[in-house]
């Protein structure tokens, strides 16, 4: 037995060997399952009758309680006397048409314990139909009680090795995906490939992935599966501060946080905390998942959160094992890993063309547009506006209240400048308080309205606009800055505001 490799094909040997070595008809095996806390009868050794009536049925744990009580307990096996049991107050019972020879009563019956290492219950093993019509001796119940103890090891070893195969094949899968989750584009790319390797290799129907936005406190779905983009609507939004309770440390296993709903429930900051979502792929007793919470914190190499996976309705109904959460906070690291890199990647691209304070384009990337510009509008006949502006009295400013008060300044003023914009402008800081705008088929008009927008918006700030045209004012990119440049200078000048070149 110990060298069968597949569960269906031990158990059928064993119920064989039972019934030819030591003489039993029938030979049955319930066999626990811990989603329901039930026991299937998944093999019947015997008669077609006895197949018919018995395979596939299901016995509650509690109904098991009542036969394996200890008044019925003999040498390790139970065994139960005809007309000592109610067995109409019990489904699933089936008597041989049998004539009697000795003192085995076909209404007789009798159950050895398939026990874990740990001692819970693996199965049941039912013998019914002794060849010999007796019941049977101590010395034939210790051996049968022995053979019992040799196949409750040898069905813990085969249930262990199949989630050990599970298991590998889990992390080899998890591997594959780890691999390539620093190459994908983005960090919605990255997020996606997590939560398809969760579903597939870990058994979670349900996955969520989400990005703490900093500046509002808000978790941002960038990724799910399984869940429907009107569930995830109907959640509303979610605030960090809201699911923090969740990552209680009672709760945590290998970094990850398990809670029964009830516990969930009472720790979310939210009214509506049980309508969040309810999971149905429930099971029943002590190793069943019944609607619990899984969410794992994705963290910064700082130990920050900076996003969170939630996991919910695992295929087999159970609560996942150590190994699995191990493999899942594994996972969860390297999607955390991936999506700082990613980050770090567009923060470096995105430097490359724009000021990291203002975080407008910047001063090279305002070279290179303008000369496209002049050329387009060269070329095809159109027309744009070029603004140049800065701060009046910024280097006051900065002298006197300090240059994060100058920061700040520079910043809501880029603030203001990207709100009055058009759809289509652009604008740059081109150097300390100095900033371009390229203005798209912009008529002096459509100048005079952007400008007069942005010195609407600010606030304890003023500053000063000189705006130059291309084809009207120059055809060449240094010419129009210069021109641009120039009205600037005659705008502080004279105390206008905005000066245009033409003028």
């Amino acid at each position: 037995m110990r060298t069968v490799e597949h569960l269906p094909v031990l158990l059928d040997a064993v119920a064989r060997v039972i019934s030819e070595s030591l003489g039993y008809r029938t030979v049955v095996i319930n066999l626990y399952r811990p989603a329901w806390n039930d026991f299937l009868v998944t093999t019947v050794y015997g008669s077609a009758e006895a197949q018919e009536a018995l395979l596939g049925g299901v016995r509650r744990i509690e109904e098991w309680e009542e036969l394996l009580a200890e008044r019925f307990s003999r040498r390790g096996a139970f065994l139960i006397p005809a007309g000592s049991f109610d067995w109409d107050r019990l489904p699933l019972s089936y008597v041989p048409t049998v004539e009697r020879k000795g003192d085995w009563d076909p209404e007789d019956a009798m159950f050895v314990p398939l026990r874990h290492s740990d001692g819970h219950l693996l199965g049941v093993l039912s013998v019914d139909e002794p060849l010999s019509g007796r019941r049977p001796t101590d010395d034939e119940l210790d051996v049968l009680v022995a053979f019992a103890e040799h196949a409750a090891i040898a069905v813990e070893s085969a249930q262990e090795r199949s989630d050990s195969e599970r298991h590998q094949i889990a992390l080899e899968q998890l591997l594959a995906v780890s691999s390539r989750l620093i190459s994908e584009a983005g960090v919605d790319e990255i997020l996606a490939a997590v939560c398809d390797a969760v579903r597939d290799a870990l058994g979670f129907q349900h996955v969520l992935a989400t990005l703490l936005d900093p500046q509002t406190g808000l978790l941002d779905v960038r990724a799910s599966v399984g869940w429907s983009d009107d569930d995830i609507a109907a959640a509303g939004p979610v605030r960090f501060r809201e699911i923090a309770g969740l990552f209680d440390e009672a709760f945590e296993i290998e970094g990850c946080f398990l809670l029964p709903s009830d516990e969930a429930e009472r720790r979310l900051a939210r009214d509506d905390a049980g309508a969040l979502y309810v999971s149905e792929l429930n099971g029943d007793g002590p190793w069943a998942w019944n609607r619990h919470w899984l969410v794992v914190p994705l963290h910064a190499e700082s130990g920050e959160v900076i996003g969170m996976l939630w996991a919910d309705e695992p295929d087999d109904r159970l609560l996942p094992s150590a190994e699995r959460l191990q493999a899942l906070r594994v996972l969860a690291n390297q999607a955390a890993a991936a999506v700082l890199a990613s980050q770090y990647v567009n923060e470096l691209r995105f430097l490359a063309d724009h000021d990291p304070l203002t975080r407008l384009l910047n001063r090279r990337a305002f070279v290179e547009r303008l000369d496209g510009e002049v050329g387009r509008a060269v070329r095809y006949g159109r027309t744009f506006g070029l603004v140049i502006c800065d701060l009046d009295g910024f280097k006051a400013l900065n002298d006197t209240i300090g240059h994060a008060a100058g920061d700040d300044a520079l910043q809501r003023f880029a603030r203001t400048v990207t709100e009055a914009l058009r759809r289509g402008d652009d604008a740059f800081r081109i150097g300390g308080d100095e900033f371009a705008l390229l203005l798209a088929e912009a008529t002096e008009a459509d100048a005079r309205e952007v400008v007069d927008r942005i010195a609407a918006g600010l606030e304890g700030i003023d500053a000063s606009f000189g705006v130059a045209s291309c084809p009207e004012d120059a055809q060449d990119a240094q010419a129009l800055f210069r021109l641009a440049d120039g009205a600037l200078y005659e705008a502080k000048r004279t105390g206008s505001r905005l000066h245009f070149a033409a003028a």
